[in-house]
């Protein structure tokens, strides 16, 4: 019987012999082309809409308008203040930043987090790809920093995405390092672009400086990858659960008290998380192990491109 067209292939280790990949892969892509290429309307733009970076003409400051555009020479001439209009680059460069730290070998439905984090990546690869368009990625497991340089091409795509589903897991008890992922970015200087950061978030928010520092000269789109046990306990019994990112193993009875603290922390992190990635500008795209992911990719991008259209011209970040 065929899988259900939510659950993307699984990449778990042991899995990864050469035929099963590239099927994995090659089914992956048919996916995300199909599903996805009914809400695409031209190139690049309306993902993450972006002012762009080249310098066009002036006009006059209109309410709403980004101040940091303002144009103060002319400004000064008429006495009006004028803004200067930029002009979306031709070329878009994508930077994946994927976060395959333990915490992502984890998933209580049919696939592990790891593998809605290669589908997601994979989904990104596919909306921003095309017209000589750039894509590299930084893998972050805690344990290696894997860098994958940007190029243009589909056979480039395909190799990048191969590249991350077959990056080696980090041994028992490594914590993840997202920010030394972020950080990356920042050194040598990348073209102005998009980052997008891919991770569960979990764990301490230590990476805000960096993604804010990154925010200055890119456009950001974070994807939250979660599974249900990561924002609840099930209800009932005594669980062992087993922590890869410190190598603890603890016993717990699950009763009322613990799966509401539970919830309340794993609500307070997660809040947490959100107002770190609003203050940097970045829309946040949740995917979860048990819903269809595919699904909640074209409502986003389709959502965005809506906004995109709004009278306004600007676009409230999420």
């Amino acid at each position: 019987m065929p899988e259900p067209s939510h659950v993307p292939p699984s990449f778990r280790a042991g899995e990864l012999t050469d035929p099963k990949l590239s099927a994995a892969l090659k089914t992956l892509e048919l996916t995300v082309r199909r599903r996805l290429d009914g809400v695409l309307h031209g190139d690049h733009q309306g993902l993450i809409p972006g002012p762009g970076s080249e310098p066009g003409e002036a006009r006059l400051y209109q309410p709403g308008d980004d101040v940091r555009q303002m144009d103060w020479s002319v400004t000064a001439r008429t006495t009006h203040p004028h803004v200067r209009q930029m002009i979306a680059d031709r070329e878009l460069e994508t930077w994946l930043v994927v976060d395959l730290s333990s915490s992502l070998d984890f998933g209580t439905g049919r696939v592990q987090k790891r593998d809605l984090a290669i589908a997601a990546a994979a989904a990104i690869t596919h909306l921003t790809s095309g017209g000589g368009n750039r894509i590299g990625a930084v893998v972050a497991t805690g344990q290696d920093l894997v860098r994958i340089p940007a190029r243009a091409g589909r056979l480039h795509a395909q190799t990048m995405l191969r590249g991350i589903a077959t990056t080696p897991h980090a041994r028992d008890g490594v914590r993840g390092d997202l920010k030394a992922g972020i950080e990356s970015l920042r050194r040598p200087q990348r073209k102005r672009g998009l980052a997008v950061v891919i991770s569960d978030f979990l764990g301490d928010v230590d990476w805000q400086r960096s993604l804010r520092a990154i925010s200055a000269r890119h456009d950001l789109l974070a994807v939250e990858v979660l599974d249900p046990l990561d924002i609840v306990l099930p209800d009932g019994g005594d669980v062992v659960l087993h922590d890869p990112e410190t190598g603890h193993t603890r016993e717990f009875s699950v009763t009322p008290t613990l799966r509401a603290d539970f919830a309340a922390a794993a609500n307070a992190q997660r809040e947490q998380v959100h107002q770190a990635l609003r203050s940097c500008g970045a829309p946040v795209l949740t995917l979860q192990t048990d819903r269809d992911w595919i699904a909640d990719v074209v409502r986003f991008v389709s959502t965005r491109r809506h906004n995109l259209g709004a009278p306004s011209g600007r676009v409230p970040r999420q």
